[in-house]
């Protein structure tokens, strides 16, 4: 095996690995892993992209990387792009392209609507292996870190007062809706896998959201259907009401995704599940019960998608519900079966910092973890900051409590002045 995989590490496909890698968000090198980009890419493809910068980039830059015809270079990156292999978009009347990484990104992407030309079946089962029984992945995206790529969303009407208008903007699935540039609806990625699978659930399959790029994308090469504003609050209010947790983008402006997920499917729940940890992903809520309403019915623990509430039987025959604060999500769900008011949601003592923008997280989960070197050497926009290049450097070679100290400096202040203006 273990030969195997260093010829595969030479080929087209190990290249491409290695890009993915460069990012803060990779893919751990596996057998597995080569199976699925075999699957969606030729070896000419892998080639290519293996080349390609992390920042959004032109034909133009392709082009000159790959060194053929800017026409031929647009051809193949239009192809990648309608495959939803790419993200493609216009900035400032000039199109761009940009590699998204596998989680949120082509691993969804490729199986967010019922296609023919890849064997789905397989590529599912491809994805299980190396998402839900191998574990370098996923311990990679939600372990490592203190800087996650998702967040919970708060289910807003679960929140009551005092505490309701604690819930910043930012927080608010309906505000990401309501100041979206556009709103597209696919199917559940992670339902569909387990379609496949033979052990998919009955919550609503076509339901997954995406806004702005992402939407404006899926939507140009038909991975998603264009709905409107009210459209998609409507479909907001029906994964609600199907107690489904919604988990996005960690970011506060220019949200690209909001996943509304099943603790029996979906990968990211199942994260929580597995490694018994919510610290990159919770909302700023928590549960808390009164235990003086409690009546032990259950239901709250029935609703629990991550299993942070269990029904524990005392010695004199009484029944107690133990819970685990470490594994809420401060979804909320819990909240809409109890009838005796005695679940409900307060703010944590201490709000969790949400990245500015994609820029300001992919800077910070690259300091967590140890190769932010990949951003400054790949993206020019921050050659002119050479003042974040030596600071950053500087706090790389750090022992470890003072880097973690200087991290968190970073990110709440430094970094994200810094991201405003890029």
């Amino acid at each position: 095996m273990g030969h195997h995989l260093m010829l595969e590490k030479q080929s087209a496909y190990g290249r491409m690995i290695d890009r993915l890698n460069r990012f803060p968000q990779g893919a751990p090198e596996s057998e597995t892993l080569y199976s699925i980009l075999k699957m969606l890419f030729t070896e000419k493809e892998a080639d290519l992209v293996a080349q390609m910068p992390i920042r959004p980039f032109t034909a133009s830059d392709a082009a000159k990387r790959w060194n053929m015809p800017e026409t031929e270079a647009h051809k193949i990156l239009d192809n990648l792009a309608s495959r939803a292999m790419l993200v493609d978009m216009e900035v400032k009347g000039e199109q761009r392209y940009c590699l998204p990484p596998p989680m949120a990104g082509f691993f969804e992407f490729s199986m967010m609507r019922v296609r023919k030309d890849v064997d789905q079946k397989t590529l599912a089962e491809l994805f299980h292996q190396y998402i839900n029984v191998e574990e370098d992945f996923m311990r990679e995206l939600f372990v490592t870190g203190e800087t996650g790529l998702g967040r919970v969303f708060v289910q807003e009407p679960t929140v009551k007062e005092p505490y309701a208008m604690e819930i910043l903007d930012w927080e608010r699935s309906t505000h990401v809706i309501e100041t979206a540039s556009q709103c597209g609806i696919s199917m559940c990625y992670c339902r569909h896998k387990k379609q496949h699978l033979g052990t998919a659930c009955d919550a609503p399959m076509d339901i997954c959201m995406t806004f702005n790029t992402a939407a404006h994308s899926l939507i140009k090469h038909g991975h998603a259907r264009e709905v409107s504003k009210s459209e998609c609050l409507e479909l907001l209010h029906q994964a609600w009401e199907h107690n489904l947790v919604q988990f996005g983008e960690n970011v506060r402006e220019g949200v690209n995704f909001i996943c509304n997920c099943c603790g029996c499917c979906c990968e990211a729940l199942g994260a929580v599940k597995r490694f018994q940890m919510t610290q990159t992903i919770h909302s700023n809520f928590i549960m808390h019960m009164d235990e003086s309403a409690c009546v032990k019915c259950g239901r709250c623990v029935d609703l629990c998608p991550v299993n942070a509430l269990t029904m524990v039987r005392n010695e004199d025959g009484t029944r107690r519900i133990d819970f685990n604060a470490e594994l809420c999500l401060g979804c909320g769900v819990c909240t809409r079966g109890c009838t005796k008011g005695a679940v409900t949601l307060v703010p944590r003592p201490e709000r969790t910092i949400t990245p500015l923008n994609t820029t300001h997280r992919a800077v910070v989960m690259a300091t967590e973890r140890g190769n932010l070197q990949n951003l400054i050497f790949d993206n020019r926009m921050l050659f002119s900051h050479r003042l974040l290049a030596g600071v950053l450097g500087s706090i790389l070679k750090m022992p470890a409590v003072k880097r973690s100290l200087a991290q968190k400096q970073l990110k709440s202040r430094f970094i994200e002045k810094i991201c405003e203006k890029l």
